[in-house]
């Protein structure tokens, strides 16, 4: 099975529960690091045009809509209809407009938008490089792209901590809420494999971005990349 229906499949399974998994498995960081990428997105005062990218269950531009400027537009797409039923009812009464969609063929004209956020799904992006041409494409000139995503601790015994909680904790807490073991046995292992900031600003740069920052979050356990198209 291709990864990308792979990944629909896993997330279409867990959505029901996905968002109470984030917060307990987090012990609540999540809030925080999703309220420090907000800070870079609404930087402005004026109206923004906004796609999230992997946007799950939409908690990512719901948190971007309540701080940016009226007359601010907030589209999230997904691959996961299922995590999409989710956020659409948490969506309901706001400006957002929540689409199904492949973050590799993103289907905007370029130049679409000011901002673009992914929270913790670039990750599991098939061709990585190929997501990230495509966010580079639809922004419009001098637009910013900003992405939180998961990651480990460079300090030896803060990551033999932090695989022994992903390996053997989360699997059973996962399996505790939702049923489904395969995908909390997947999650920590796509973390490990993602490439740390001397690998992936690198990478993000060949995309077509400049004034790539790399800022560690909580040890190390989460990261937040900035760039500028």
């Amino acid at each position: 099975m291709p990864k990308k229906e792979g990944i629909r499949r896993l997330f279409d399974d867990i959505a029901p529960r996905y968002d109470l998994f984030n917060h307990l498995s987090s012990f609540g960081a999540d809030r925080g690091w999703r309220r420090k990428a907000v800070k870079a997105i609404v930087d402005v005062s004026t109206p923004l045009d906004v796609l999230d990218v992997a946007t799950g269950t939409g908690d990512f531009a719901i948190a971007i809509e309540r701080k940016a400027a009226q007359g601010s537009h907030i589209v999230g797409i997904d691959l996961s209809e299922g995590m999409l039923e989710v956020g659409r009812k948490k969506c309901e009464g706001t400006g957002i407009v929540l689409t199904q969609g492949d973050s590799e063929a993103l289907p905007f004209d370029d130049g679409t938008f000011d901002r673009v956020s992914v929270a913790f799904g670039v990750r599991n992006f098939e061709h990585l490089d190929k997501g990230l041409e495509e966010m580079a494409r639809v922004l419009r000139p001098g637009g910013k792209l900003i992405i939180l995503e998961l990651s480990y601790p460079k300090n030896k015994l803060l990551r033999m901590g932090f695989k022994a909680y992903a390996f053997h904790i989360l699997p059973t807490l996962g399996k505790m809420l939702t049923g489904n073991s395969d995908a909390f046995h997947y999650l920590p292992a796509s973390i490990m494999r993602f490439p740390l900031p001397e690998a992936f600003v690198p990478q993000v740069k060949a995309a077509g971005f400049r004034e790539v920052t790399a800022r560690s979050l909580t040890f190390g356990t989460c990261r937040m990349y900035v760039g500028v198209k």
